[in-house]
């Protein structure tokens, strides 16, 4: 692949050229699928790309990190479909909901995300999670009282923080192989602390939530239709503590064998197919339902396997060095932790789409800082995180959108008020983590 060996600083500028338009066709609304084909095709020219070498970009991205990722993810869907078949997440949220005694508005509301966080946090999608438990959790909510706008602002809170809490999430397993720090030093050290933050926050806008629409006739569910509320089998509850002592028993072999991203693959396909076969599905039906789920990631894998060269594109243009070079003067002002800000920020604010792109775009184009300057892991972590998450509170995007569908609500302006606390909450969190451990 041809590289330049010599980058002054307005080559590197135009070698931003295809990031700077990917950020204009996702505030665009273009799909983020054909936005980053446009910028690929951006970056091959300005490489000096041939068709041969093109495809041989592409070929190369199928051994990549992202393609790995882009696989794990499809596999995490299967396996969601399998739970979901032999109905282990419907048991799950079930005891949750019961063994917490739904009485009271608050009790609901600690239910209702305990679930999301654990549905969310085993199946890795926040849309497919809350799908499942929705039918499960409106029931309940409408029994004691909760409105519409509290409800999916609940969904969404639990479900965001859900994502980088789950060890095998995508968002988790993308930021472990970026900064290769451990599980449990990212769930102590940045995980829990942000999460900490954000439910703190989201739990006092909630409560004036819930009481400015507690008596709305708009908000309130309708509670006069008949509704099943699901009950779980012995065969169910039984399945459900398998898949439990199992998942435990594969995560805590892999935390003492120090297991690499790859294991996460035997993790997924054997637990698909022995909770398959556990819950009553034969062989073929387990592997249905594995592919029924992959199958409607593959849009997911076909984008990292295009955002590989796109970025690889404008790394040889010179991009990120020219990018380097411009913020220097804000490196001179804060120092190296104006680099973590800046880094977050620029993901919160000028970002959005697929969380795992996002990660890779912005470790892509600040490592050469985070590397120069010797900036904490840790640090950069948060950035990473506060950047992937604060752009789904603030843009409304399928992360909300979902949430208020499968909570029957349509009060937008509720979300906002909890997802611009939320943003201002996580970068002042950031701000504050980057000058005192950078």
């Amino acid at each position: 692949m041809p590289m330049i060996a010599h980058v002054n600083i307005w080559w590197g500028i135009l070698g931003l050229t295809p990031l700077i338009l990917y950020f204009v066709l996702i505030l665009c609304n273009v799909d983020v699928l054909p936005a980053t084909l446009i910028c690929v095709l951006i970056g091959a020219v300005l490489t000096h790309q041939s068709l041969l070498t093109l495809g041989d970009a592409v070929a190369h991205a199928m051994t990549s990190f992202l393609a790995l990722v882009g696989l794990i993810i499809m596999l995490g869907r299967g396996l969601g479909e399998v739970l979901t078949e032999t109905r282990v997440t419907h048991t799950l949220v079930h005891k949750i909901i019961y063994g917490i005694g739904v009485d009271t508005e608050k009790k609901a509301m600690t239910g209702i995300m305990v679930s999301v966080l654990v549905v969310v946090g085993l199946l890795g999608t926040l849309a497919g999670g809350n799908a499942i438990i929705a039918p499960i959790i409106v029931p309940i909510a409408a029994a004691v009282g909760l409105s519409r706008s509290s409800v999916a602002i609940m969904f969404q809170t639990a479900g965001e923080e859900a994502l980088i809490l789950g060890p095998f999430t995508p968002p988790v397993i993308t930021l472990l192989g970026l900064t290769h720090i451990t599980y449990p030093e990212m769930l102590w050290k940045v995980a829990i602390p942000i999460s900490c933050v954000t439910f703190t926050t989201s739990w006092f806008v909630l409560q004036r939530v819930q009481r400015a629409t507690r008596n709305k006739p708009e908000a309130q569910y309708k509670t006069d239709k008949d509704i099943e509320t699901f009950v779980p089998t012995a065969k169910e509850k039984r399945t459900t503590w398998i898949f439990i002592l199992l998942f435990i028993a594969l995560v805590v072999y892999g935390l003492l064998t120090k297991a690499s991203t790859s294991y996460i693959i035997v993790i997924m396909l054997g637990l698909s197919v022995v909770i398959g076969l556990i819950g009553g599905l034969k062989l073929n039906q387990t592997f249905k339902s594995v592919i029924k789920g992959m199958a409607s990631n593959v849009w997911l894998f076909l984008l990292f396997l295009l955002l590989e060269p796109f970025l690889n594109f404008v790394e040889q243009a010179g991009g990120y060095a020219a990018l380097t070079r411009i913020m220097q003067p804000l490196v001179n002002l804060g120092g190296k932790a104006m680099v973590v800000v800046s880094a977050g920020v620029l993901g919160a604010f000028g970002f959005s789409g697929a969380a795992v792109a996002v990660l890779k775009m912005l470790n892509d184009m600040f490592h050469p800082m985070v590397v120069r300057y010797s900036i904490s892991m840790f640090a950069w972590s948060v950035a990473l995180v506060v950047a992937t998450r604060v752009t789904n509170f603030v843009h409304p995007g399928a992360n909300m959108f979902s949430s208020m569908g499968f909570a029957e609500s349509k009060d937008l302006k509720s979300m906002f008020k909890n997802g611009i606390a939320i943003a201002v909450a996580q970068i002042a969190f950031l701000v504050i983590y980057a000058f005192l451990f950078v």
